[in-house]
């Protein structure tokens, strides 16, 4: 009996007042790039404060692989340009403009492998990737062994993909089949029940469904590869969630990278639960100050099981929470201990 079929596995439980207002769409008044959780990240910035860049535009680019951009979410003015020593990105903070333009990108080699892999990683997808072993983003000239997609996810308050695709079916299945572009291995989409529907197409015997159980972690991208195609030195297996594969397929066919995605506001924190549609790098204080309980609080980007104190939405996090914070305790002096 494997993993799955057991039913191994938990259901974490973490207080979260209902959610109770519809989704709705917020673009942050400030926002940030920053490089995705893995190794550092060495850039050179092509932008300097006070500059005026378009959403989706090129705001950096890695040092020793220019061809990878990380790309402004949204159209704005850049408000500071922050490296760590050796050029490594901290962060690049944006204000808002609202009105400005979106970046479009040239598609007409998308057709091929090598010109797919040149939009991806010119428009800003390349982040989104993660790879295993070890994690970060693929190397800009690595082939992975396999492609996992992730339609599911068992971590508390999470969103629910399919929720997140709902009405992008074209788009996700265009997306997947720019995938198996890239590697000559399969492309499985690990999603609940039925999963999402995968219209067969040039490479539908390459791209299969994988149902898996509810319980945490049966629905984690590294469990699973680790069980269905574990990943090694010479066979990188990279992931990615199914609501960046649509944005992928929306991308080769309009040339346009849409930057929203559903995330989930939740935790002890809070008034009020939500769901949002946003960008990468929003400001986690614009989100929730309007449903935060009344006291001092902690922002995390991510789940309560595997986020961080944040001020903004990390680039592959669709979660946000928010917990109350507790008081510091006073230690008693040592003579009196």
């Amino acid at each position: 009996m494997n993993f799955r079929e057991s039913g191994a596995g938990l259901r974490p439980e973490f207080y979260s007042p209902p959610e109770t207002s519809e989704i709705t769409e917020v673009v942050t008044e400030e926002a940030a790039v920053r490089p995705p959780v893995g190794p550092s990240v060495h850039v050179t910035p092509l932008v300097a404060e006070g500059d005026v860049v378009a959403q989706g535009a090129a705001v950096a680019c890695l040092r020793h692989a220019p061809d990878v951009a990380f790309v402004s979410p949204i159209a704005g003015r850049i408000a500071q340009v922050s490296l760590l020593p050796g050029k490594k990105l901290s962060e690049i903070i944006l204000f808002r403009d609202e009105g400005g333009a979106v970046e479009r990108h040239d598609t007409a080699q998308a057709a091929t492998p090598p010109g797919l892999r040149r939009l991806l990683q010119g428009a800003g997808v390349w982040p989104w990737l993660r790879r295993r072993p070890f994690g970060g983003m693929p190397a800009h000239d690595e082939t992975p062994a396999a492609i996992f997609v992730m339609a599911a996810d068992t971590r508390p308050f999470a969103p629910d993909p399919s929720d997140a695709i709902e009405g992008r079916e074209k788009d996700f299945s265009s997306g997947l089949n720019a995938l198996a572009q890239l590697t000559d291995g399969p492309i499985i989409v690990c999603g609940q029940g039925s999963g999402p529907a995968i219209a067969p197409g040039r490479d539908g015997d390459r791209i299969r469904s994988v149902s898996r159980g509810t319980r945490h972690p049966q629905a984690s991208a590294g469990i699973c590869i680790h069980h269905l195609f574990p990943a090694g030195l010479e066979a990188p297996v990279w992931d990615i969630h199914a609501e960046d594969v649509a944005a992928i397929g929306a991308l080769r066919d309009t040339g346009v990278l849409p930057m929203t995605r559903l995330v989930r506001i939740a935790g002890a924190g809070l008034r009020e639960a939500r769901s949002v549609r946003t960008h990468p790098g929003a400001d986690l204080r614009q989100l929730t100050q309007r449903i935060a309980a009344p006291g001092a609080h902690t922002l995390m980007s991510g789940s309560p099981l595997d986020g961080h104190t944040a001020q903004w939405l990390a680039p592959r996090h669709r979660q946000v929470t928010v917990l109350p914070r507790a008081a510091p305790q006073r230690r008693p002096h040592w003579l009196a201990a």
